[in-house]
């Protein structure tokens, strides 16, 4: 039986090519993609015999020597190689995510007017936004979860319209560092088969296995009533609930963007 550990190393693996390690192509037509065992042990300085248990499964606490060591063979960024070092710390876990954010954030994020705010778990549920974010995507099926609104509703390619895949690929990379080593974390499991089930992109991306945190960016979106916005998002992480972030967004003084989020301030105003 395989292992999160192992189902990395075998993606990353993968993804390496003898070139980008130094090594000498041979001329086999039939060479799959990527890394054969036996270099990434070579290169690693471990045997190959060790290399494939741990692939498979039947190693799962290797040294932190060795995890540094085929974190360089496999030239894995910072990152990358802290969730390689998690994966061979880890523990199934039986903890739900935190779902209640402290008050004092969650007057924060309901009087935060400069943008969109929200506060999302480790698997990206929409745990409380204000109406600016509301106003701006919160109307959208699967709002509740950033990963379902990205693989589960259709219209989610037309609102990122500039660069979706990025999004997916950002989202799901940050999922894994927000997992850390806690795969089998049963409330986690059941989003990513959800997922695995439902969407042949999803599946694509979560095969990767790529790791990074996204921590600020400028995102695209195209409202359906209001036309285009660009908006910088900033997450924080929240050191009084581990596992949750605080993002805050706003939009470039003197920009358009600017100028639709007073708009649809003042519609919510109107409203109420």
């Amino acid at each position: 039986m395989g292992s999160p550990l192992g189902e990395f190393l075998r993606a990353r693996r993968e993804a390496t090519t003898v070139d980008q390690v130094g090594l000498r192509r041979a001329d086999d037509n039939s060479r799959t993609p990527g890394l054969r065992r036996d270099e990434v042990a070579m290169l690693a300085g471990v045997s190959t015999d060790y290399y494939m248990r741990l692939e498979q499964g039947r190693e799962r606490h290797p040294s932190d020597q060795v995890i540094d060591s085929l974190a360089r063979a496999l030239l894995l960024g910072s990152e990358a190689t802290e969730h390689l070092h998690r994966l061979a710390r880890a523990r199934a876990s039986q903890r739900q995510p935190v779902d209640h954010p402290v008050p004092e954030l969650l007057r924060l994020v309901e009087n935060w007017d400069c943008g969109p705010a929200f506060i999302v778990n480790r698997r990206w549920d929409v745990l409380v936004r204000n109406p600016l974010s509301m106003a701006v995507c919160g109307w959208m099926e699967h709002s509740d979860n950033l990963l379902r609104l990205i693989f589960l509703n259709p219209e989610s390619q037309e609102f990122f319209w500039k660069d979706w895949e990025r999004e997916a690929h950002a989202y799901v990379a940050h999922l894994r560092v927000l997992a850390g080593g806690d795969d089998e974390d049963p409330f986690l499991r059941e989003l990513v088969d959800e997922l695995t089930r439902s969407s042949e992109a999803f599946r694509r991306v979560w095969a990767r296995h790529d790791v990074y945190a996204r921590t600020q960016q400028f995102v695209h979106m195209h409202h359906r009533e209001f036309g285009d916005l660009a908006i910088h998002f900033e997450g924080f992480n929240v050191n009084s609930a581990p596992g949750q972030i605080l993002v805050v967004g706003q939009a470039e003084p003197g920009s358009r963007s600017e100028d639709t989020l007073i708009t649809l301030g003042r519609s919510l105003v109107g409203s109420t």
